[in-house]
């Protein structure tokens, strides 16, 4: 996998290994520069998430010598306009009412919103007519009615027969920035309304690969749609996890291969989603010393995120270096209890009253243990980088 994004901080230099920085889609050359990549990297499809991004390239995508994974450009062209798409849907269920002419006798509150962004950009809630005369709408917004009940996303995936495979609905309980960032299985009466809806859609737009729909529950109790997207969404990691893998069936559809799909029955899984750390660090080490007790074994268990940054070790070929002055009976039968004897390239077992500073050599090593006085005994001496346990996510690459 690769990756190309303008030049703004951002996060997918910590994602993917082969990262380039490209000027942003609003710069003239931004086309020039992407050509130019795919052809250095013999790229055979992208694959955009950002609804602005699948714009821009829509809109060249005869000009692409890749594949693009995207709907169809009157399908983009549809579903990026939520007054086109009420339009097209308006017939078969429930949609937003739209207040052209706001005044006093108007049902407060309103809910003002673009009629082309997405991730609730703009979106927001006019409880007066006095509020909407301070703060109107712009020339791209829309004013409907307040939905006040429960809100839903439907997960959809549709191939190029033009048959729905997938519609997994799932609650918004907690909205960040338009996402979703806990969601759970909803009732079965409400997921079977929600699934027809994804029929209905699918019957009146040719939707095609990953797509999703949002419907919230209006004041007289019935589900109202709010938008169909054409773009994969953040938390449809929640099905992604019951075998409904939306990105690899979308470009296996793409290069017209005929899919099937098949989700965990009756899982009922819940997804909380929060902020995930990554880091870049300037530190160069092809050596390991770590201890063993409330280091690698913490409380009786053993320490995931220290063993996972082992194991990174081992795909990189940097040596590995047990030294400790465990307190078990028999310190081997230990490593063999946490099957673990195998992974060191040298073990030294030590006296309480011995230094494990002499058994570490000058060089680009670390040293991991729980021992304050220790790590600074190896830093003094040999000069080199210590952690604490606490301290590995720094060391953890997770670049793909």
């Amino acid at each position: 996998m690769f990756s190309a994004a303008s030049g703004v901080k951002q996060h997918a230099p910590f994602v993917y290994a082969r990262h380039r920085e490209i000027p942003p889609i609003a710069d003239r050359t931004c086309l020039g520069a992407l050509r130019g990549l795919i052809a250095e990297w013999a790229i055979d499809c992208i694959f955009p998430a950002n609804a602005l991004v699948i714009d821009f390239l829509d809109r060249y995508r005869d000009d692409l010598p890749c594949k693009l994974i995207a709907a169809p450009s009157e399908v983009l062209a549809l579903t990026r306009s939520k007054t086109a798409t009420y339009d097209t849907l308006r017939h078969v269920f429930a949609v937003p009412e739209l207040h052209v002419d706001v005044d006093e006798n108007s049902a407060f509150p309103l809910f003002i919103k673009p009629d082309a962004m997405y991730g609730a950009q703009g979106a927001r809630i006019v409880e007066s007519h006095a509020e909407f005369l301070a703060r109107p709408p712009g020339s791209g917004d829309i004013v409907c009615e307040y939905l006040p009940g429960e809100e839903f996303t439907v997960d959809c995936f549709s191939d190029r027969h033009g048959e729905i495979l997938f519609a997994g609905p799932r609650t918004r309980e907690r909205i960040r920035m338009g996402t979703s960032m806990h969601s759970e299985t909803p009732s079965s009466e409400v997921g079977g309304e929600l699934r027809e809806m994804a029929a209905k859609i699918q019957q009146c737009i040719p939707m095609r690969g990953a797509w999703f729909f949002q419907a919230k529950v209006g004041k007289h109790g019935r589900l109202v749609l709010l938008e169909v997207e054409s773009r994969i969404a953040g938390t449809m990691a929640m099905h992604r996890v019951q075998g409904v893998n939306f990105a690899l069936l979308s470009i296996l559809d793409a290069f017209d291969l005929d899919v099937r799909v098949h989700s965990l029955p009756a899982a009922d899984v819940v997804i909380d989603r929060a902020l995930t750390n990554r880091y870049a660090h300037s530190l160069e080490y092809d050596t390991v010393y770590v201890d063993l007790d409330d280091t690698i074994i913490v409380n009786g268990q053993l320490n995931l995120v220290l063993i996972r940054f082992l194991y990174q070790c081992v795909n990189k070929g940097i040596r590995l270096v047990l030294v400790s002055k465990s307190v078990a009976a028999d310190p081997s039968a230990c490593l063999d209890q946490w099957r673990i004897a195998s992974l060191f390239d040298t073990v030294h077992w030590l006296r309480e009253s011995e230094s494990k500073v002499d058994y570490m050599l000058p060089g680009r090593g670390i040293f991991i243990d729980d021992s304050f006085s220790q790590r600074m005994e190896a830093e003094a001496r040999l000069g080199i980088p210590t952690f604490d346990p606490s301290m590995v996510e720094l060391l953890l690459d997770e670049r793909i």
